[in-house]
């Protein structure tokens, strides 16, 4: 596969193109701005990345110390709750024909009722406006809590061009600015999905990864645990319906998909359908999915994430030789010039829009989940017992991580000073690993930058054409 490294980059003003205008829209009275979506959270916290962002309890304060103050900030986020994708959508609509075709109307009874009047209607693809709200309020929440930043630097925002990214970025960057009460618009910087196109927030540049099925295999062996019960219970409620242990995922996949198409969150009757303990095992099947496809569980899932990090350390140093030296998916044609890729004193705030998949990958070549041991595929691991990794709590619908520096004094009324790095994401200190962290889970930025070794040297991206 030809790797290329055209220039793709439009600078949209907002509001120039089907901007999703998330002000207007009600606010569900349980999803806020800083807390994120808190709707029966014994349950609506387990959907996996179909979940709403949601604030994950962390164990370390996330305040900025008294004597510190954040000089840079990388955000990256994955857009705001969407409709399914179109080949779900297909699944979904074929599933309830099945079942209307099949089970009599008088079984329609209890809490299985309302499907005697159900039809499925959902679209495909697009952002939602609950997902718009979403982005909308993570912008609010960005500059309420960078705004001493913000108020002396504008972030540079960039996007992966796929429609219900390009809307996040646009309404995050409309509650950005209305929380910062300004009128002016940012621009935002696209940069293509096609196959073939390098592009460190969505890579696609590597076929032996591209074609890889740890992930799939690893969730059917969990699937093949969890859903016979679930199938005979089903099945026995719904006679005639003959559903399959992956129809079993997907009937499960209507109650998160159902809440999020709603303007305001409203919990789907196909929730009710399913226990705690069942959305548990739900939540470890999607998580098994984006740690063996896309994480630490396939040998390929770090290096789709080198190249974004290889940016990432040419923003914090202002040194372009990081991007320059990567041969994975850095663009070098956008990263060669100062409007597509600026670095240095007047530019130390970055936002990056993208999805589960990408961000999960770069979040593996930042150790930022080093802690967590290999998932098993028969036994259910609870994230708080395997180093807090979970498709819940890492890639959310409107997930973000805060990549932070802080420039602290070493004693009060004393000009010298540390930097020190620290990784906030969905509001959960991630305790840095391999760079000699204090008990804020910061590090040195030197130590940081130095525990990026894996980046720094291409991971094994040479695998890719093997």
């Amino acid at each position: 596969m030809a790797i290329k490294n055209s220039l793709l980059v439009l600078a949209l003003l907002l509001g120039s193109t089907t901007v999703t205008s998330a002000s207007p829209l009600r606010r569900s009275t349980c999803d806020t701005i800083e807390t994120g979506y808190q709707c029966q959270t014994d349950i609506s916290h387990y959907w996996g990345q179909y979940s709403p962002f949601f604030s994950v309890e962390s164990d370390i304060q996330d305040e900025v110390p008294s004597n510190c103050e954040v000089t840079f900030v990388q955000m990256i986020q994955r857009h705001g709750a969407r409709f399914p994708t179109s080949k779900k959508t297909v699944k979904y609509a074929a599933m309830m024909s099945q079942i209307k075709a099949s089970v009599a109307a008088s079984a329609y009874t209890g809490d299985y009722a309302f499907l005697a009047n159900y039809t499925y209607s959902l679209g495909a693809d697009d952002l939602t406006a609950f997902g718009a709200r979403e982005s909308y309020n993570a912008g609010e929440k960005f500059y309420n809590r960078y705004q001493s930043l913000a108020d002396k630097v504008a972030p540079f925002v960039r996007s992966a061009d796929q429609e219900r990214v390009v809307a996040t970025a646009k309404n995050w960057t409309a509650g950005f600015q209305a929380a910062k009460s300004a009128s002016s618009m940012l621009p935002i910087l696209l940069i293509s999905e096609a196959d073939g196109q390098n592009n460190t927030i969505d890579a696609s540049t590597c076929p032996v990864f591209e074609n890889s099925t740890t992930g799939d295999d690893a969730q059917d062996a969990w699937r093949d645990v969890f859903t016979p019960a679930i199938r005979t219970r089903l099945n026995n409620a719904l006679p005639g319906a003959a559903l399959t242990k992956s129809q079993v995922i997907y009937f499960m996949d209507l109650c998160p998909m159902e809440t999020v198409a709603t303007a305001t969150g409203t919990i789907s009757k196909f929730c009710k359908l399913f226990t705690e303990d069942e959305w548990r095992s739900y939540d470890y099947y999607q998580t098994l999915g984006k740690y063996y496809s896309d994480g630490w569980g396939n040998e390929l899932g770090a290096a789709q994430g080198v190249g974004f990090v290889n940016e990432f350390l040419s923003r914090l140093t202002g040194s372009l030789s990081y991007a320059n030296n990567d041969h994975t998916t850095v663009n070098h044609t956008l990263d060669v010039s100062s409007v597509t890729f600026p670095v240095g004193a007047d530019y130390q705030f970055f936002a990056d829009f993208s999805h589960d998949d990408p961000m999960t990958s770069i979040f593996s070549a930042f150790g930022f989940y080093n802690e967590t041991a290999t998932l098993s595929t028969s036994v259910r691991a609870p994230a708080n017992e395997t180093g807090g990794f979970s498709a819940a709590w890492a890639v959310p619908f409107a997930g973000r991580a805060y990549i932070e520096k802080q420039t602290c004094k070493t004693t009060k009324g004393c000009a010298a000073t540390n930097e020190y790095i620290r990784v906030i994401i969905n509001d959960r200190v991630i305790p840095l690993q391999n760079c000699g962290a204090d008990n804020l889970g910061r590090c040195k930025v030197k130590s940081f930058i130095n525990s990026l070794s894996l980046a720094q040297s291409g991971a094994n991206w040479d695998q890719c054409y093997a």
